[in-house]
């Protein structure tokens, strides 16, 4: 058997695509975190309960209504995001002007009501998505077995991504957004909606989440701690990447999940913490973080 640092070279690749498969998701939403904390400066906690509920969506449209994959990889976001802007109007919209503390308390609190609402509804207990039949199996490479549906989250996160970077970052709309949170006056008196632009920012955040629920729902169950045990992982990587960086965010989300499924091949004891030494790490070197700007 082939080996690479006394290691198999099918382990290796193995723990790759499994970090790679988590980068994806640590990418995703660390992307909508960034989004909203950039453009809005909020600290959004209700990020990880809102991955879980575009997971129960799914979940749910598929038991009651029918729906497939497919259709509610499109609906969960749209729906999530409406939710996310009814409580951007609601809640959020009164606390732009004050310290950002108030807005993680707010959004921590409305968290933990989010998630306690459907552990009593659901208990603890996972319920099962299946994999769409389309994405079903996996191809032998020859170095190693390749499950299709993990290439597709893979792949599927990526674009998402990539879309959602020129979005903000190359288009008009991009740009209106970016100054409408910078000088909103000056932005509105070219005729310019500022209050929906930034309740639909906060959507669009919310939306992603959701995206990466539903990814998720076919490989972990769907459960109302989903969200909770991946959210503190999720702010530490937005921290290295630098708060409000969207690029950042995302070459750090799919880096740091590479280098978590190597530590569990080389140092299995320190897979569930590295993601937090090189958060220190990097802290200590440069607080504003691997692409943040220096205040």
């Amino acid at each position: 058997m082939t080996t690479l640092f006394g290691v198999p070279i099918q382990a290796l690749f193995g723990q790759l695509l499994l970090g790679l498969v988590n980068g994806s998701f640590y990418a995703v939403l660390s992307l909508g975190l960034a989004i909203i904390f950039g453009l809005l400066n909020i600290i959004n906690f209700t990020h990880g309960a809102l991955y879980m509920l575009g997971a129960f969506v799914a979940w749910l449209g598929l038991q009651y209504l029918g729906l497939n994959y497919w259709w509610m990889l499109i609906l969960s976001p749209i729906v999530v995001g409406l939710f996310g802007i009814i409580l951007e109007r609601l809640f959020l919209r009164r606390l732009y002007k004050l310290d950002p503390l108030y807005g993680l308390l707010l959004t921590f609190g409305l968290a933990l009501l989010i998630e306690g609402l459907f552990r009593s509804i659901y208990g603890v207990s996972g319920q099962p998505y299946s994999t769409p039949t389309l994405l079903s199996g996996g191809v032998n490479l020859g170095f190693m077995y390749l499950p299709i549906y993990r290439g597709w989250v893979v792949v599927a996160s990526i674009v998402a991504c990539l879309l959602t970077w020129f979005l903000i970052e190359k288009t008009r709309l991009g740009a209106l957004l970016r100054a409408g949170t910078e000088n909103p006056k000056l932005v509105e008196a070219f005729g310019v909606n500022v209050p929906l632009m930034i309740s639909l920012t906060f959507g669009l955040g919310v939306g992603l989440a959701a995206f990466a629920g539903v990814l998720a729902a076919p490989i972990f169950q769907v459960s109302p701690l989903m969200g909770s045990n991946l959210i503190i992982v999720v702010f530490a990587v937005v921290v290295i990447g630098g708060m409000g960086s969207i690029l950042g965010s995302i070459l750090t989300g799919l880096g740091l999940g590479i280098i978590e499924g190597f530590t569990k091949v080389f140092w299995p004891e320190a897979s569930s913490t590295v993601v937090f030494i090189i958060m220190v790490i990097v802290l200590l070197l440069r607080p504003a973080g691997l692409f943040g700007k220096e205040s």
